[in-house]
């Protein structure tokens, strides 16, 4: 059997197929090591959603080559969304590689470890609870695929291409999966898909988040759900009433916007008008008092104009989202988008991207004036450092607790806020 090191790209769904590839692994007697060098194999996880993402990947697998040419590590394999996008043309740019595997293969990674066999072909048809996982993140917070593929077509999107259309995982298997969390420590979940409130859509007849997390909720050792990855469209007072009723679902919502004006959200083949979008916004923190909401932005899209980029600016401004990620636009091959004339040259996509930032940053500061010695929930990651509801794990900010007693990981604790910057916050308990 082999040691083995593994690197995971990408985003948290990315790290979920992770997760599977390392329950395979483990299970076929496979050791996984902490330190690359010497490692027996080395597994590299890629992204491939945009141009910056696909270069980190083959950044990595040359430098992975490199090595073992040197004999510094032994076999090479790389899985995941670049090999799924780009298939065997990766094979004769890189033929150091010994594995390669698409979205199909990701649960025979250790056959095809012990053949040196690549395996290309379509993403999964179906998707269900993998047959054997290890879980990559702290032992008390964990990612929950409940869905994977879109049918959205966002005009910017590679996503349908790569991962497939959508499809939901059956919810016997899901309720399994959480359950078998919380049976190993697992007090906090992130609910991920790549359009979670589509949930349900494909194998019911209609959308059933909200069935499910009300089954959800009534799990034991489970205190935190979180939702990641929905569609403003999509969201509905009966979720947003039950969000607000329910002391587990964490009053936090990462709700990629992407625009604000209507030329822009046309173009981009988004479902909402930027009216719509403030309106729905509004009835969120109606709905769901003291809740956060995070959201993404992208500058530089074919045909923004300065009055559209402007409108943008206004938006973040009088809606104050409490976390806010800032992406320039890439073109993406094959997408309509990148047929589009008007393309915005790219210092200006950047110069924008960085207003925009600053305006985020003027907003952080009133939210954290505001917070000041307020009281607060937070889940401990470590004996001296946590998470608000507001902040997601390894995406949002922290709080660094003062005090003399160790906190133990998981649990959630009371804290007053004594200081705040950025995303960075101090508190002592309560």
């Amino acid at each position: 059997m082999s040691t083995v090191f593994v690197i995971s790209l990408g985003c948290p769904k990315n790290l979920t197929d992770t997760e599977t590839m390392l329950g395979s692994l483990l299970a076929k007697g496979h050791t996984l090591v902490q330190e690359e060098s010497g490692a027996d194999a080395v597994l590299l996880n890629t992204c491939a959603f945009i141009k910056p993402a696909r270069a980190e990947a083959e950044r990595e697998i040359r430098r992975l080559c490199a090595l073992k040419r040197k004999g510094r590590i032994g076999k090479v394999l790389v899985a995941g969304c670049l090999v799924q996008k780009n298939g065997a043309a990766l094979q004769a740019q890189f033929p150091d590689v010994d594995v390669f595997a698409g979205l199909g293969a990701i649960e025979k990674i250790a056959r095809l470890l012990e053949k040196s066999q690549h395996c290309f072909g379509p993403a999964p048809a179906t998707l269900h609870l993998p047959r054997y996982k290890a879980q990559a993140t702290a032992p008390h917070s964990a990612y929950l695929k409940i869905a994977d593929g879109c049918n959205n077509r966002c005009a910017y999107c590679t996503i349908p291409e790569i991962r497939g259309p959508f499809r939901s995982k059956p919810v016997e298997e899901i309720l399994l999966e959480a359950r078998d969390m919380a049976l190993r420590g697992v007090t906090e979940i992130s609910v991920i898909a790549q359009d979670t409130t589509n949930y349900g859509s494909d194998l019911y007849g209609r959308p059933a988040l909200l069935s499910l997390l009300k089954k959800m909720t009534g799990i034991d050792g489970i205190n935190w759900i979180r939702l990641m990855y929905v569609y403003p469209e999509k969201i509905d007072r009966a979720l947003l009433e039950f969000m607000a009723s329910s002391p587990k679902i964490c009053r936090y919502l990462d709700m990629p916007l992407q625009h604000s004006a209507d030329s822009v959200l046309k173009a981009m083949n988004r479902r909402c008008t930027g009216l719509q979008l403030a309106d729905k916004v509004r009835l969120i923190r109606r709905l769901v008092p003291g809740i956060a909401i995070r959201t993404n932005f992208i500058t530089g899209f074919p045909g923004e104009t300065e009055r559209d980029f402007n409108s943008l600016l206004e938006f973040i401004e009088t809606n104050e989202f409490e976390n806010v990620g800032v992406f320039t636009y890439w073109r993406e091959p094959g997408t309509p988008a990148a047929a589009m004339k008007k393309q915005v040259p790219q210092a200006l996509k950047q110069a924008r991207a960085e207003a925009l930032i600053k305006a985020q940053s003027r907003v952080v500061d009133r939210l954290n004036r505001r917070l000041l010695n307020t009281e607060t929930d937070i889940i401990a990651d470590t004996a001296r450092t946590g998470r608000m509801p507001c902040d997601a794990p390894d995406i949002d900010g922290y709080v660094e607790i003062k005090t003399r007693t160790p906190l133990v990981p998981g649990r959630i604790v009371r804290v007053k806020i004594t200081g705040a910057k950025g995303y960075a916050r101090t508190a002592v308990l309560a």
